[in-house]
């Protein structure tokens, strides 16, 4: 909890940079609510102040109706510590779908013990992970009351809730009211169909252009579809199937994501992979400031101060589109994939014509044939360092996802006969959300840089920590 004066000036701004960054607890009403939160502005007397929602929570007091904290954007992990922190609720997400996985086994992949994992996440969230946990259930819950037309028992579900009457215990425990009186309030949300939407924050600027623009030159046929105004696209997450559609809203400060009903089991993870894959939870107004100062890149940043770097969905596809894109053009690179997803991919059906494969899986690429795949006019060197990038994903003796620890990764990425050091920085920068990556040895940024050397460009890289990523992507575009 914090009570420093500069907190309550900062809420008097309303400055939408500080969304997500702090939360204003009440003790008036007995509400928390974000900065930007259009109420009546409480004396600074009565207001208490704290790092996340949890915390506000935990000290009583009950989520705004108004501004919903649900909606902030997060914070980016920066140290181990939030980095630790962020794979732990990742993991915790992954075990509500079956109930398998539990604190010490999350430990046991850190290599630490449960009680240091506590520690941990006391320090960084000031509660325990079954305190923080609770909390992004109940506001997960409370988003999908408020926007979509699930039933409250699926809600509860896919909140993480074993039974419907844990769900409504919690739920008036923590809230003081019963779910259903937020269903009341929002009769507009309620009838049948086979989709819902939610709302996903993020900080402006946001270049929702750019990042479609890029994810459009490199769409897998079949399973993505990229349009102007929009992202859509087949998933798999377990055993559930469907698909997705992201748009930008033109009112607010969020994307919009419908979803097919069948992935209401897995939507916990799903709103982590599109978080990641739209980079979600970058401050913009930070980096920019950080990257401006250097002149080299002062111009590309005032052009875009809303820069995004790209995430990824899933590691492994992303993995696998590095490698089909060494040394050819993403023109190339991109009718590979295709070629690819229409020989491994499984079909599936969706209301959208161009949308009708799943991503090919680690599982099944594992046990495919060096032949199918050359066919497809892939060499057999690129070929080889698939099927050994597939081995190593389905033997679970490889993970590449967002927080883990780059070096590590890159390291055993780079194990794998075919993958160098520009393949593994580029997945380091998308798949795991590497704010600091850096391929020193792109051409195209060397270029742009006025003709240099990987060494030179190392060296001037340093300037732009740890922003780097975000710093290849406004170089990428060209300088002026």
């Amino acid at each position: 909890m914090q009570n420093n004066p500069s907190y309550y000036n900062a809420y008097l701004s309303r400055d939408p940079r500080f969304d997500g960054i702090f939360f204003i607890g009440v003790t008036s009403t007995g509400i928390y609510c974000r900065p930007i939160c259009p109420a009546r502005t409480p004396k600074e007397v009565n207001c208490q102040f704290f790092d996340n929602a949890a915390l506000a929570e935990k000290h009583g007091f009950r989520p705004c109706l108004r501004c919903r904290p649900e909606l902030a954007p997060g914070n980016a992990p920066i140290d181990d510590a939030h980095r630790i922190c962020h794979l732990i609720v990742d993991r915790l997400d992954e075990g509500i779908i079956d109930n398998s996985i539990s604190l010490e086994s999350i430990a046991a992949q850190f290599e630490l013990s449960s009680r240091q994992i506590r520690r941990i996440f006391h320090k960084e969230a000031g509660v325990s992970p079954i305190e923080f946990l609770q909390t992004r259930r109940l506001l997960l819950a409370k988003q999908l009351l408020t926007e979509t037309n699930l039933a409250i028992t699926e809600i509860a579900f896919a909140s993480g809730f074993s039974s419907l009457r844990r769900f409504n215990d919690a739920f008036v425990k923590r809230y003081r009211m019963p779910p259903s009186r937020l269903r009341k309030s929002n009769p507009e949300v309620v009838g049948p169909g086979d989709t819902s939407a939610v709302q996903l924050s993020y900080r402006p600027p946001y270049d929702w252009t750019g990042i479609l623009k890029f994810l459009s030159l490199r769409a897998l046929k079949g399973v993505e579809l990229v349009t102007a105004e929009s992202y859509v696209r087949t998933i798999q997450l377990k055993e559930c199937r469907g698909w997705i559609h992201v748009r930008q809203s033109t009112e607010q400060d969020v994307l919009i994501l419908e979803f097919s009903h069948s992935l209401t089991p897995v939507l916990p993870i799903l709103l982590k992979r599109i978080g990641n894959l739209f980079d979600l939870t970058a401050r913009p107004a930070l980096i920019s400031q950080h990257l401006r100062q250097d002149t080299l890149l002062q111009a590309a940043v005032d052009v875009n101060p809303g820069l995004r770097v790209p995430g990824a969905f899933c590691g492994f596809e992303l993995a696998v589109r590095a490698i089909l894109g060494q040394q050819v053009t993403v023109k190339a690179a991109t009718t590979l994939a295709g070629r690819f997803v229409q020989q491994f991919g499984q079909e599936v059906v969706t209301p959208f014509q161009e949308l009708y494969r799943l991503a090919p899986t680690p599982e099944r690429i594992a046990i495919a044939n060096r032949d199918d795949i050359v066919k497809l006019g892939i060499i057999p060197a690129r070929a080889n360092t698939i099927l050994a990038l597939a081995q190593a994903f389905a033997s679970k003796t490889l993970r590449i996802e967002g927080g883990m620890q780059p070096e590590q990764v890159m390291h055993q990425l780079m194990t794998i006969s075919g993958i160098g050091r520009w393949t593994a920085h580029y997945i380091a920068m998308r798949a795991l959300r590497w704010a600091d990556a850096f391929p020193k040895e792109d051409i195209a940024i060397r270029n742009n840089l006025g003709g240099i050397t990987a060494k030179q460009a190392e060296k001037l890289s340093h300037a732009w920590r740890p922003w780097r990523s975000y710093a290849v992507f406004h170089i990428w575009g060209g300088l002026s």
